[in-house]
């Protein structure tokens, strides 16, 4: 199978995105959260992240996320007092999601439709924080590329915090006879292709667009910072799984696998 360039696979992951998006709106996730948002203190990350960004500060600063998807974890930064918040996303679907939360809460994010490398020229050296979460980097072509994208955003001595799942994890099929029998290379460069829709909550496959998901090493990550002119301070690995249910399977081993990454860097002045 001829693989796509960058532009193609950027362009079909968005589409599968938005086709993906109202599967997403009929989930317990999304009704409970509706209820919940409209309190001042709503928050939705978990204790590992929250912790990562209580240490760095977020009150008073201001923040953009990157792949904000419906912008659930936006609206949580306000409860850590974050001073103003924009979220970018290039899916159209889910930033409508966003904006419906964004009417129930009592706060006012601004959220922004843009694919992470044609970013608007107003979010430039704009931000103290550039937060980048679960799920954000298998859907670019070039981390290195991504990375400086992400660092164009920062103020001089802005800090980029990263949360992600582990790229290891990507060596094993969890759906497989025996997931944990590694069953792709952990240098894998081309892209994994993906037939179905984007859906989580433990759903099984269901039949979608084509999608493109590509995996890259920690120390591809690590290079990318430092290419990007970004200082790294912190570099964290956890035995939890932050994905999909289908992925908790992986916790609790004998012989632990490595599930998720924290990592801050942080902006050279000029």
């Amino acid at each position: 199978m001829d693989m796509p360039s960058a532009q193609q696979a950027i362009a079909c992951n968005k589409d599968a995105w938005d086709q993906s998006a109202s599967l997403h709106k009929t989930t317990d996730t999304w009704h409970a959260m509706l209820k919940r948002v409209g309190n001042a203190g709503f928050s939705c990350l978990d204790p590992t992240i929250t912790g990562v960004l209580q240490d760095i500060g977020v009150a008073g600063k201001d923040v953009v996320q990157l792949g904000c998807n419906n912008g659930r974890e936006s609206l949580s930064l306000f409860a850590l007092n974050a001073r103003s918040v924009v979220g970018v996303d290039q899916s159209a679907a889910f930033l409508q999601q966003a904006r419906e939360l964004a009417e129930v809460s009592p706060h006012a994010p601004e959220f922004i439709e843009s694919d992470i490398h044609h970013l608007p020229q107003r979010l430039h050296e704009r931000f103290d924080i550039a937060l980048v979460t679960i799920g954000v980097l298998g859907w670019m072509p070039d981390v290195a590329l991504f990375m400086r994208h992400a660092a164009s955003t920062l103020k001089p001595g802005g800090t980029l915090v990263m949360y992600e799942t582990h790229p290891f994890l990507e060596v094993f099929d969890p759906r497989a006879q025996n997931p944990l029998l590694p069953a792709s290379s952990y240098f894998q460069r081309e892209p994994f292709v993906l037939q179905e829709s984007i859906v989580y909550e433990g759903r099984g496959a269901l039949a979608g667009p084509t999608s493109y998901w590509y995996v890259h090493t920690l120390g591809d990550l690590v290079n990318a910072a430092i290419g990007a002119d970004l200082q790294i301070s912190h570099l964290q690995e956890y035995a939890h799984s932050n994905r999909e249910e289908l992925y908790d399977q992986y916790e609790h081993q004998p012989a632990q696998l490595p599930l998720c990454f924290t990592l801050t860097a942080t902006k050279r002045p000029a």
